[in-house]
């Protein structure tokens, strides 16, 4: 999952995006609108989270922007302020949902999810394809009841072809979504790794199909 955080306040952007970091997340910050504006409009992510009183703009105004614009992604507020009026005004913007300041990580952190999860089309937190599940809350996988043990950047590809499937997802489409903006692979690198969780998952389930990308294939029986 690949996440922006749009905060001014340094410390508290800083703190979260290391602990969602710590959590598996791929996270890129902005500290003002304008900023976070720019990395929506030209990067792609799964979900952003966004402060309402930014140094340049009330955080609403820039989403209503995006909105108008047709941006769709899933939109976290983040915010100290606790008035109805003001969490009406950010819904009535499009936001997905809202968190106020102080706030526990692990509740931002599950929010997340949740949206990722819904703006896929999956409503519970434990994805399935045959017998092979993922649990996004903990992150841990199975297949056919038996743990597999993934490394960080194998569970988050996975992850995001789990969250994608059936749906055939292009390379590129993983480097921008898996993987950090400042250490992008080339397709190698995704190559490797995708043969590495044919290795521990079963060659059959993951599909590459020849200049488009790769595709999770729903199997019911163990590898």
């Amino acid at each position: 999952m690949k996440v922006l955080l749009i905060e001014d306040d340094h410390a508290l952007a800083q703190a979260l995006s290391e602990a969602l970091r710590d959590a598996g997340l791929i996270v890129e910050t902005a500290p003002n609108g304008s900023e976070g504006d720019f990395l929506v409009r030209t990067e792609r992510y799964d979900a952003v989270v966004l402060d309402l009183g930014l140094p340049d703009g009330d955080g609403t105004r820039w989403l209503s922007q995006w909105r108008d614009d047709g941006l769709d992604l899933p939109v976290l507020i983040l915010t100290a302020r606790e008035r109805w009026s003001d969490k009406a005004a950010g819904f009535s913007a499009g936001a997905d949902d809202y968190v106020t300041k102080p706030f526990e990580t692990g509740e931002v952190l599950f929010r997340l999810r949740a949206l990722v999860r819904r703006s896929h089309g999956h409503s519970h937190p434990v994805l399935s394809s045959g017998a092979l599940t993922f649990d996004t809350h903990s992150g841990s996988v199975t297949l056919a009841g038996r743990p597999i043990n993934l490394t960080a950047q194998e569970a988050r590809l996975l992850a995001y072809l789990m969250h994608a499937a059936p749906r055939t997802v292009s390379r590129s489409e993983l480097s921008e979504h898996v993987y950090d903006r400042d250490h992008e692979p080339d397709s190698n690198v995704i190559d490797v790794q995708i043969s590495r969780l044919r290795r521990k998952l079963g060659s059959e389930r993951i599909e590459t199909l020849r200049g488009q990308g790769y595709r999770l294939v729903a199997i019911e029986t163990p590898a």
